[in-house]
């Protein structure tokens, strides 16, 4: 089932690339949290290289974007660094958020799903987007972001 329109972000923590806690509810801007299969494969390297490229248009409209994935925090470091993502990585070995967003695998269970959560300031969902597509993710969740704000 998971996340529904207005739930809360998920209360729980995972490690960035560099091996520090991230908590979900630990920030006051709105966050872009997107889930992806797998560092270094090519939709998900053209969906990173995607939030890079509109980094500044999530930052201008108050987001902050996190990329959340099953690989280690050493893989994390190197797609960061080898595509020089300003964002951060974080590790979801066990697949806690995963389980926590509700984010259900696609073809046939075998690959990991790929999903975008827009969350407001205040930490409630206002948007959410699952699509094996890669490039829509960053166009639906800046959508819904300058939506929200011009409620």
């Amino acid at each position: 089932m998971g996340l529904k329109i207005g739930d809360q972000v998920p209360d729980l923590s995972l490690k960035n690339e560099k091996g520090e806690e991230f908590s979900f509810r630990d920030t006051d801007k709105a966050l872009v949290v997107y889930f992806y299969p797998k560092d270094f494969t090519p939709g998900c390297t053209k969906e990173a290289c995607s939030f890079r490229d509109s980094y500044e248009d999530f930052r201008d409209l108050g987001a902050e974007v996190v990329g959340v994935s099953a690989d280690s925090q050493k893989s994390h470091s190197r797609f960061r660094t080898k595509h020089q993502l300003p964002f951060l990585l974080l590790s979801d070995s066990d697949k806690t958020a995963r389980k926590a967003f509700g984010v259900k695998s696609n073809l046939l269970g075998l690959l990991p799903g790929r999903e975008t959560f827009v969350f407001n300031k205040e930490g409630k969902l206002i948007f959410r987007f699952n699509s094996l597509n890669s490039t829509g993710h960053i166009v639906e969740a800046l959508n819904a972001l300058r939506e929200h704000l011009q409620q």
